[in-house]
């Protein structure tokens, strides 16, 4: 991450001159498709390859926006700081051998305050530097929803604008721990004694430390298309539930890729300097 801050600093040492806001449409609209790959839960040994369709969305609103950095609510918006809704989703995990016998796992949904601070950016806005603190409450994705848990996922964040000189290139990379409360890891960790085997002995999970993470992506926005791709790499080493037997490796890699095409967008137009 020091090596990132160096070569940030280093293009803003260039004098390179402010860059104007532009006027874009209010929203674009696309279909696409993607891969991606990761596994069941962080922790499984079990991988899969998905094949999803890919909605693409840029919405800029003036309290709503949906852009690379997701879907975001800006509850209020200083300089340095900012107040976010923050979102995130899981898959379901069924037919798991680790958790043969136990009930499958259902997709969940995260949604829960970001506080995000703008610690730095470049005299043309090409290269940021946040922190950004979500705390996300989770649902399980059924009817009625169940309340899982919250985790809290601290990480900080450099965006660069047209990297390595290569027009309209996008390159964003983010690095933190992640956090859990009890019932958050009791839902992905734990072995309740009615479902204990000799190979799977009963264990309770308890909160605190759920490991790290690491992500890097590339995307560009063409006049009629978009692609992009991420690569992920998590870590559970040291965290509270190591010892689960659901547990079967402390470190893995993700990573997804698609294409978008842009079916339409608006015809009205606003100022905005965020892409």
């Amino acid at each position: 991450m020091r090596l990132k801050l160096l070569a940030a600093a280093v293009l803003a040492a260039a004098g390179i001159q402010v860059a104007a806001a532009e006027d874009k449409p209010v929203w674009d609209f696309g279909l696409g498709v993607g891969a991606v790959s990761f596994a069941d839960y962080r922790g499984a040994d079990t991988t899969h390859v998905y094949v999803l369709p890919l909605p693409y969305l840029y919405y800029r609103g003036k309290f709503l926006k949906a852009d690379r950095n997701g879907i975001r609510g800006k509850l209020f918006r200083q300089d340095w700081i900012e107040l976010n809704i923050s979102a995130n989703a899981t898959t379901p995990v069924r037919r798991n051998a680790a958790r043969a016998g136990m009930p499958d796992l259902r997709s969940t949904v995260e949604i829960g305050p970001s506080l995000d601070l703008h610690l730095w950016r470049s005299a043309d806005q090409k290269v940021k530097f946040d922190v950004r603190l979500p705390l996300r409450g989770v649902f399980t994705f059924q009817a009625p929803p169940h309340f899982i848990g919250a985790i809290f996922a601290p990480h900080a964040s450099i965006d660069i604008k047209d990297v390595a000189g290569f027009q309209g290139w996008y390159f964003g990379a983010l690095a933190g721990p992640l956090f859990g409360d009890h019932r958050y890891h009791d839902y992905f960790y734990t072995v309740a004694p009615q479902f204990a085997t000799p190979d799977r002995p009963a264990y309770a999970a308890r909160a605190g430390y759920s490991g790290a993470e690491i992500l890097v992506s590339l995307s560009k926005r063409y006049p009629s298309f978009w692609v992009g791709g991420y690569v992920r790499h998590d870590t559970l080493a040291g965290a509270s539930f190591e010892s689960s037997p659901l547990v079967k490796r402390d470190s893995y890699w993700a990573a997804g890729a698609g294409i978008a095409w842009i079916i339409h967008q608006s015809k009205r137009l606003v100022n905005d300097t965020d892409d």
